[in-house]
């Protein structure tokens, strides 16, 4: 089948949240992208060349059409389109309250940046932490910087939006909620359990104070030396990386 005009109009139009969210679908794009996708995340289409297309198991996928590079060109999102774009359905994630009781999840408060956003994801990948449970003005995740910039993690980590608060109060009442604050303990002092709650807040104004009622373990990271003038905060993707960290580190 050729790639039509009207196909490439509809692709581009999932760079808009609102077409993404009509659709249910988003883009990814680059062979270890789409190969790590394939087979975890259903798939509508794949735009391929001969390049990408050779060795691959697709029988999952709905429609495959293969491209010369020109083509994929126009649908791309990239400068430098890469030799696959997969258009791929968002998946449908549910909230299991007993795996909140036995496992470590992460919560996003207002995270607003799509590499931070990306980025984190990949992290939570990276240590074993399935879910990620986002407040609705969270970065979206199907955006196609996001997407980019979780190299495939996305195809592991369970993403969930919801009303923050909400669930905080409905599900995690008697679990540790860990949440990262100036006036906090230090890490490193404080005793961390293998079950809970991490709470990261906005990259200007932190956790916001009606989540921060919900913490039940304030904790700081300390910079070095302590008496020594430093920055006023550490970025949230680092500081996300420094917490999981040393979580890991003590289980």
């Amino acid at each position: 089948m050729a790639l039509t005009k009207n196909r490439i109009k509809h692709i581009q139009s999932l760079k808009d949240k609102k077409h993404r969210i009509e659709h249910k679908t988003f883009v990814a794009e680059g062979d270890k992208m789409v190969a790590e996708l394939i087979g975890k995340i259903k798939c509508q289409l794949l735009l391929v060349t001969d390049d990408f297309i050779l060795g691959k198991d697709l029988s999952s996928v709905e429609e495959v059409i293969v491209v010369d590079n020109s083509d994929l060109a126009k649908a791309s999102f990239l400068k430098t389109p890469q030799n696959v774009l997969g258009v791929f359905y968002q998946p449908e994630n549910e909230i299991n309250p007993e795996e909140l009781k036995s496992t470590l999840s992460m919560a996003l408060d207002g995270v607003q940046d799509p590499g931070n956003m990306g980025t984190i994801v990949r992290l939570c990948d990276w240590y074993g932490i399935e879910n990620i449970f986002c407040s609705k003005d969270c970065a979206d995740i199907y955006n196609p910087k996001t997407v980019q910039a979780t190299m495939g993690a996305i195809s592991r980590v369970k993403i969930h939006y919801l009303d923050l608060e909400y669930f905080l109060s409905e599900y995690a009442t008697d679990i540790p909620v860990y949440g990262t604050l100036l006036d906090g303990n230090n890490m490193y002092t404080e005793s961390l359990s293998e079950n809970g709650i991490i709470i990261m807040g906005n990259e200007g104004n932190g956790i916001r104070p009606e989540i921060q009622r919900m913490i039940t373990h304030k904790l700081f990271i300390p910079n070095y030396p302590a008496t020594r003038e430093t920055s006023e905060s550490l970025n949230v993707a680092i500081a996300t990386a420094i917490i999981c960290a040393e979580f890991r580190r003590r289980s």
